[in-house]
């Protein structure tokens, strides 16, 4: 496991069994490795948002993955990082805050903990989300279109569009029809993510029709789900989210945006998601 500072970012999980590291590299196609989404999830309605009569520009998913965090405590088997509002995040998000991240390793899984505090005196509001990119293939010899996706429970589920604007279209379009598998092909992506709201399922999977190696991806507790390749990359990210983008007809208020979460004064919300290689 390997976590960066900057956004409380893994940046590696190596099996040694398998010798196989599952995250994405980064690179040209996308620079990114696993951003954490925080205080927004995905793009704002032109890129601003209105709350108490004022206007605030917040860039897509937020800035908490372009954030130095501070290291609490690392040793071989868990790492915990905090991030805390100071001038720069209250210029663009008017709430004082806490956030912690921790990660947990236990044998072939970790898992990845959000622990938000709110340090101000005015209902706090927010959205958080996981944004991990799974490098494919994971083994030589094998190509992306030899991986599907397994949801542990049937689906049928409508996908939510992206739309160029980068916002979420006002109609979904018919998807799922009780199957469990996505066959992965990377123009399942040339028009954005594939985005779904309260799934049956609270795993997925990757798992390949060719070799026994994949992982799993818990994420309990989340009703949104987004799924997103760069154009032609070879990636995959499967991401567990509180909170989505803004919809075209948005009104652009923060306390209307769809998903947005609440927490009172000197309140506390957690939320986590695991992740298990084999």
């Amino acid at each position: 496991m390997a976590i960066n500072e900057r956004g409380a970012e893994l940046t590696g999980a190596y099996n040694h069994l398998t010798e196989i590291d599952y995250i994405w590299h980064g690179g040209k196609e996308w620079p990114k490795y696993s951003p954490l989404l925080f205080p927004i999830v995905g793009g704002l309605k032109n890129g601003e948002y209105e709350y108490k009569g004022k206007t605030y520009k917040l860039s897509r998913h937020g800035f908490a993955r372009e954030k130095d965090f501070t290291v609490i405590q690392s040793n071989k088997t868990s790492a915990w990082f905090s991030l805390s509002s100071d001038d720069s995040t209250l210029e663009v998000y008017p709430f004082p805050f806490e956030l912690q991240v921790r990660y947990h390793l236990e044998y072939n899984s970790v898992t990845i903990a959000y622990h938000v505090m709110n340090k101000g005196r005015e209902t706090m509001l927010f959205s958080i989300g996981g944004h991990p990119a799974f490098g494919l293939p994971f083994e030589k010899g094998l190509k992306y279109e030899d991986y599907f996706l397994l949801f542990n429970k049937p689906e049928k589920a409508d996908r939510w569009t992206v739309t160029s604007s980068g916002l979420i279209s006002s109609k979904p379009e018919k998807f799922f029809r009780g199957e469990q598998k996505l066959n992965l092909r990377k123009d399942l992506f040339l028009n954005d993510a594939l985005v779904f709201k309260n799934l049956n399922s609270d795993q997925v999977s990757i798992v390949s029709y060719k070799s026994s190696h994949g992982i799993d991806l818990k994420f309990s507790g989340f009703p949104y789900l987004g799924i997103w390749a760069a154009k032609n990359a070879d990636f995959v990210c499967i991401e567990p989210w509180h909170g989505i983008g803004d919809h075209e007809d948005a009104t652009g208020r923060l306390e209307e945006k769809e998903g947005i979460l609440k927490l009172e004064p000197g309140g506390e919300f957690s939320a986590s998601w695991k992740l298990r290689v084999f």
